[in-house]
């Protein structure tokens, strides 16, 4: 069979030939490189948008994808929970509030595993507190597509490559307030789905792109009817970054541009319990497909043409269906989080995302056990959609508090 990597209306200059045997393998790279254009796509109300769906699609698309088990557990929500090491994806502003003065985690996540065995994705994330207003921190995400036999148009087999994405980034957080911090992280991206194999003679090469994000944190802790009360909110517009090429700069793709808005309540019940409700919002910052255009080649004009901070104005009033749209393209996330005596934690939520824009609809549920310098996390995907890819897929985390071993103080 053949695969391609598609943008609405056009298709890019990059084809592999596959047996029909590894059918699956190919999937996994579909599902890969362009995961919110086939995920789920049921449902479909044929009198929304002139009876098709307008999905949003953008290069390395694993950059969204939720890297540990906290954010996992709860819905995928992440901008303004409760400082903790993983924040780093989430809102590296959450780091100036950190109770510790240095930590680490490992996160692994088996991805699609209802229809493959080797796609996975591995985040490792550190941060380091200089001073009681500023903290540094980075993070790795590696992502595995397993193993691909790439033959010619007659089968004949060439040879089995390991396509891969991984980012690195860092960044930096400080107080403005007792009440505020801000922060700025600078991300390098780079995708290698074909390692090189070019099936049409064509010259491929990996991707390679740089980003940065810019955020904020409001954390307040008060009282509520004589409770301790932790009030947060968070913003974070992400891989603000240059287009990335795999043809050597003749076809550019967007990053996903990300913007996440959120909020956030911490309460405590008693001395031993307390309980946490937080939601988000997010909406990609790149072009809206618009079938409106008749000429595949008009399309791929004004695509070309469009900047990535001229799409990030415009994602907000391109949709062809009008402001009706716009709300679709929004995705919300809502968790909670349950503690027992600071020790025990139990999590759920819920994600949702319009059927004409991907219909990603699912529950999830975690849970935490912490030690004295350790925490480990899990969380599970429910799917409320028929043969969701997404089933059964499972994360762990590990994250080490490293405050003590430092020698330093807790805020």
């Amino acid at each position: 069979m053949t695969f391609g990597v598609f943008k609405k209306n056009r298709k890019l200059n990059v084809t592999i030939h596959m047996k029909g045997l590894i059918k699956i393998a190919s999937l996994m790279i579909i599902l890969s490189v362009a995961m919110p254009d086939i995920i789920a796509q049921n449902a479909i109300d044929e009198n929304k948008l002139g009876g098709q769906s307008n999905i949003i699609s953008t290069a390395v698309p694993f950059l969204n994808i939720t890297p540990e088990s906290r954010a996992g557990g709860m819905g995928d929500v992440g901008v303004a929970t409760s400082p903790d090491i993983n924040s780093q994806h989430w809102n590296p502003a959450k780091y100036a509030f950190i109770d510790g003065q240095m930590g680490a985690a490992f996160s692994f996540t088996p991805w699609l595993r209802k229809l493959v065995n080797d796609i996975n994705m591995y985040y490792l994330t550190y941060y380091y507190r200089i001073d009681k207003l500023q903290t540094v921190s980075a993070s790795l995400r590696y992502f595995s597509m397993g193993d691909i036999t790439f033959t010619d148009e007659s089968g004949t087999v060439q040879y089995t490559g390991k396509p891969n994405e991984f980012a690195f980034d860092a960044a930096y957080s400080r107080l403005l307030s007792d009440k505020f911090s801000g922060s700025v992280a600078f991300r390098y991206i780079r995708s290698d789905l074909t390692n090189g194999y070019s099936g049409d003679g064509s010259s491929l090469q990996a991707g390679n792109s740089f980003a940065a994000d810019i955020a904020f944190f409001y954390y307040n802790k008060t009282k509520i009817n004589r409770k301790k009360t932790d009030i947060s909110a968070g913003i974070n517009i992400s891989n603000i970054g240059s287009k990335i090429s795999y043809d050597g700069g003749n076809t550019k793709e967007f990053i996903p541009t990300n913007l996440r808005l959120g909020a956030g309540i911490k309460t405590e019940i008693d001395r031993y319990n307390e309980i946490a409700f937080s939601l988000d919002f997010n909406k990609l910052l790149v072009p809206t497909p618009d079938y409106n255009i008749e000429s595949q080649q008009q399309y791929a004009e004004e695509y070309d043409k469009t900047s990535v901070t001229s799409a990030m104005f415009q994602s907000f009033n391109d949709a062809p269906g009008g402001f009706k749209e716009e709300l679709q393209e929004i995705r919300i996330s809502a968790g909670a989080e349950y503690w027992y005596s600071k020790q025990f934690a139990l999590r759920a939520g819920y994600h949702h995302e319009h059927e004409n824009k991907g219909n990603r609809k699912y529950m999830t549920a975690g849970a935490g056990l912490k030690f004295n310098m350790f925490t480990i996390d899990a969380s599970y995907i429910i799917p409320l959609v028929q043969n969701n890819p997404l089933a059964n897929t499972i994360r762990f985390s590990l994250s080490f508090d490293l405050t003590e071993v430092s020698g330093g103080k807790r805020r």
